[in-house]
């Protein structure tokens, strides 16, 4: 690993070596292990709301008809939560990012409130931001 970490290392390209650069690990975007590591994480994620949910933390939405009850979808590299209007209800699903360790990007979060007024919500009558 000392050797890795210290040399300097190039490419040759038609017999002439590119710039130099220092040998790291990881994972890099567009790697094929990304996706699968991803998956792996919004498991864990999906397990840690179905535990809240069964908890009493979160309570999700109910479906009509006796139907199934959802907290949240996942879907590609997007997440919908989904639960009651309140406020403890937002504060816990805003929390699971501190658990989950991944991070909310708050420019493309919406808050959405189905039967609610626009004053509770932010006001702004787009949904108002997280």
């Amino acid at each position: 690993m000392g050797i890795l970490k210290s040399a300097d290392s190039s490419v040759l390209v038609n017999g002439s070596p590119t710039y130099t650069f220092k040998c790291e690990k990881g994972t890099r975007q567009g790697d094929p292990l990304s996706p699968f590591l991803f998956l792996v994480v919004m498991e864990a994620l999906s397990c840690m709301i179905d535990n809240a949910k069964e908890a009493g933390i979160i309570k999700g939405i109910d479906t009509p008809s006796n139907g199934s009850n959802i907290s949240h979808l996942l879907y590609s590299d997007d997440a919908i939560m989904m639960g009651e209007w309140s406020r403890n209800e937002v504060v816990n699903i805003r929390c699971f990012h501190i658990c989950s360790g991944l991070k909310i990007n708050i420019e493309k979060s919406n808050l959405y409130g189905i039967g609610v007024g626009t004053a509770e919500i932010g006001g702004d009558g787009q949904g108002g931001g997280m």
